[in-house]
Parts: structure tokens; sequence; C-alpha cells
């Protein structure tokens, strides 16, 4: 199915392109007897239902004018935002996500915890530093990117 997930991508490029959104991911997943196309997209500041809307109606119309049918099965389209709390997958979106309030889960105990929140303030090759001035005399912690497991933004509280 990977060359369904390719063909979306390419027939969605144009679209988001013209609305200035970026693609976060696509995923085509067979779940409780029916098929799912899920197009994620994503802006700054973050999209809205009519952004939503727009992207799956636009995409919609040009998957079905496509011949031969790229998806032939019935499959159910969705389109929306990866969500607040998305995770941060590569260095790409670590980077993005500087000055933002993160989670980062580990693979092992660093100062008693497996898990931080913090605000993202610096990224490097050897480590992610975070700040949070909850954690008292010291409120910076480097986390040894080598010990992430995840890393997502997440909502202060």
């Amino acid at each position: 199915m990977s060359n369904v997930v390719e063909t979306v991508k390419q027939v969605v490029k144009p679209i988001l392109d013209e609305h200035s959104f970026y693609l976060f991911d696509v995923e085509f997943v067979k779940e409780k007897g029916g098929w799912y196309l899920r197009v994620y997209i994503d802006k700054p500041g973050g999209v809205t239902i009519d952004d939503c809307v727009v992207v799956s109606d636009e995409l919609s119309e040009k998957l079905d004018a496509l011949d031969p049918d790229p998806i032939p099965q019935a499959y159910f389209l969705e389109v929306s935002s990866p969500g607040a709390e998305r995770p941060l997958r590569n260095e790409e979106e670590l980077k993005q996500a500087i000055g933002e309030y993160i989670n980062v889960s580990l693979y092992k105990n660093l100062n008693g915890s497996k898990s931080f929140e913090g605000t993202l303030t610096a990224v490097d090759d050897d480590q992610l530093i975070m700040e949070n001035d909850k954690w008292g005399k010291n409120p910076t912690l480097k986390v040894p990117r080598d010990l992430v497991a995840k890393a997502r933004l997440a909502i202060k509280f």
C-alpha cells in the first residue's frame, strides 16, 4: 500500500502549497473492516477545521479524477492536524520545536526519571537542552540524544 501513500503525497502537495500548508504524514490503513486514508496537514499557528475541509474537498476531487484509480477499494478520507501533542520524529521537527514546551521519554533514567517536560531551548548532535522553572536550582537539563526514546510537543498546565 506504499504506492497509495506515495500517490497521495504527489497529488496533495500542490494543494498544500497553494494554501501554504505542509504535509505532516499520510497513512493508508485497514481498521475495523474498513480502509482509511489519513492525511495530516499543518501550518504555522496550526490548522483549523475549515483548513481540513478545504484540503479534503480538493484532494477528494483530484483523487476521483485519476484514471486508473490509485485506490480501487472503498475508503474513508480523513484530513486533520497531527495534534497539539504531535510527535517530533526527526531532526528538522526537533529544531522547529525550539522554544516550544515538549515531553521527552527516555530509554533509561536520567536524574531519577525517564520522562521530562520543559521548554526546548537548543538541539545539537549530542543533546537536547530543556528548561523548566519547576526543576528548582537547576532549571536547565541536558538530555543526551542516545537516551531519547520519544519526543513530542506537550501542553503546559
